[in-house]
Formats: C-alpha cells, sequence, structure tokens
C-alpha cells in the first residue's frame, strides 16, 4: 500500500456520515482530550479545521464563545449548517475553504482543533504554517490522528496521503513552527472489523501546544 497522490471527494459520504457510531464516539473521545489538555472558556474564538458535520464542532461548542467550522467538501458543511438550524445554536458559523487549491485561512483564533484530518493534507508544514497565521499569541492548538498505521485504517486509501503520524516527529514540527508547552497524550481507541485483521485496534492521539511566536 501507498499514500494516494489524489485528493479524496467526501460529498456522497456525507449524509451517512453520522450513521457509524465509532465516528461519533471518536469525536467525543477527542472533544474529552481537548477539554483535559486546553483551558477552555467562554472568551475564546475557535477554529475547527476539517470539521466535517460538525461532531467535534458541536461537542465543543458549549464551552467557547464562537466557532468556525472549516472544510473543503460543500455536503459536510451543509450537514453541518442543518444541524445548527434545527439545535437554534447561534455561536457556530461555517466557512468552505481549500487550503490545497491555494486559499488561506483568515481570521484570529484562541484556539484551533482538527480531528482526523491531518492525513488527507498533502502538505502539512504548510498547514501548520496557516495555522500559525490565525491563531493569536498564546492561543491554543490541538491536532488528533491516527498514529503509524501502516496504511491498514482505511479500506480505500484514495485521498490518503499520511498513514498515520509519529508523535515525537509532528511535535518537533510544532516546536519548530513556534509552538510550546507540547503535550501528546492517546486520545481514543478505534477498531475497525472491516479494515485488516479481525478487530484490529488503531490509535488516536491528541497534541497540543501554545503559540509563541515571539519566543
Amino acid at each position: 500500500m501507498s499514500e494516494t497522490s489524489e485528493k479524496r471527494s467526501f460529498e456522497q459520504a456525507a449524509a451517512r456520515w453520522d450513521e457509524k457510531p465509532r465516528r461519533v464516539q471518536l469525536a467525543g473521545d477527542v472533544a474529552e482530550a481537548v477539554k483535559k489538555q486546553v483551558p477552555l472558556n467562554r472568551d475564546m474564538d475557535m477554529l475547527d479545521f476539517g470539521c466535517g458535520t460538525g461532531l467535534l464542532t458541536l461537542a465543543l461548542q458549549p464551552l467557547v464563545g464562537s466557532v468556525t467550522g472549516v472544510d473543503s467538501s460543500p455536503a459536510m458543511l451543509e450537514m453541518l449548517e442543518k444541524k445548527i438550524k434545527e439545535m437554534a445554536i447561534d455561536n457556530v458559523q461555517t466557512r468552505l475553504l481549500d487550503i490545497d487549491k491555494g486559499e488561506q485561512l483568515s481570521g484570529r483564533f484562541d484556539l484551533v482543533v482538527s480531528s482526523m484530518t491531518l492525513h488527507h493534507i498533502p502538505d502539512i508544514d504548510h498547514l501548520i504554517r496557516q495555522f500559525c497565521r490565525v491563531l493569536k499569541p498564546g492561543g491554543h492548538l490541538a491536532l488528533a490522528d491516527l498514529d503509524k498505521e501502516g496504511g491498514r485504517f482505511h479500506e480505500d486509501n484514495h485521498g490518503v496521503f499520511h498513514f498515520g503520524f509519529n508523535r515525537q516527529q509532528l511535535s518537533a514540527r510544532l516546536n519548530d513552527a513556534g509552538f510550546i508547552d507540547i503535550r501528546a497524550e492517546t486520545a481514543a481507541k478505534l477498531t475497525k472489523t472491516e479494515a485488516g485483521p479481525p478487530h484490529e485496534s488503531f490509535s488516536v492521539f491528541l497534541i497540543s501546544g501554545v503559540y509563541s511566536n515571539g519566543r
């Protein structure tokens, strides 16, 4: 197996994305890990990069002041917007954006979170620089993704540019970009019966840090 060189479309998957309980459980587990590592408060403006249908967005929304959910899939954002309307939430907005097409993140945020999106991004260092552009000094970054897994997690590796990440190497990249107080822990364990050996388990980390661009 090898990483793909072509981006995956999530348009057809969006309508049924939340139907898999493991996805809902993973978002809850990542949210709990974020709560432990980041001092959330209602004055925070948060960016959820790769928000999808908003599972993590809506888990953290009550604990921060505002959330901007960013995704490159119109169908995913449509599902999130439907939830926002049905739940009468007034502190969440969505933004369609694809950094792989040269589009730039904008705004100023106290917290940037991203869950299970990094492995779909070809240039991780470019993405980290984008996060630095929009984070306020002293702002927090929290990234959740797979530990190195050799390409067994997805049934179809189309659109998968990285087969997980080494925590130490990713932490070092964040440190080089100007982040301090970097912490890494296991946020969740996933068992997938449809990929690889029966009941194979995969671990998801959460790495967080504080942006200190003036160090």
